[in-house]
């Protein structure tokens, strides 16, 4: 599996404020972009991992906003895995508009199964 991934996502017109600021709740969207399309480029995909009974639950945030995105901004969502332990799976994402760095953020994800249950993350994940 990839421990870094970029990828592309062009701001759409109601991801914006009234401001014309992309809403806070947005980026978090951006991140899910980000570690599916990484998943995916890696061969595996959501769909099937939960069709399979493995689920990722994002079990903390931090995020630093620095500078706003706008409606129609191109922007690059950096993604990486930062650390795998038992159960969950730490993730640091980083977007840009061109080089100018807009938001950093750590999420960390827990592997659970569909009652709940703290469950190991996956070998094949760890690969």
């Amino acid at each position: 599996m990839l421990r870094e991934y970029e990828t592309q996502i062009r701001v759409r017109y109601d991801e914006a404020d009234a401001m014309g600021f992309v809403h806070h709740a947005n980026y978090f969207r951006y991140f899910e972009i980000g570690r599916t399309e990484m998943l995916r480029a890696s061969g595996g995909n959501y769909r099937q991992m939960e069709e399979d009974g493995v689920l990722v639950v994002v079990v903390q945030a931090t995020v630093n906003f620095r500078r706003p995105a706008h409606y129609d901004d191109m922007l690059t969502v950096r993604t990486k895995i930062s650390d795998i332990g038992f159960a969950r799976i730490k993730h640091e994402y980083q977007i840009f508009r061109d080089h100018e760095q807009l938001t950093d953020a750590k999420l960390t994800l827990a592997v659970i199964d569909r009652q709940g249950n703290v469950q190991k993350v996956p070998d094949w994940m760890r690969a």
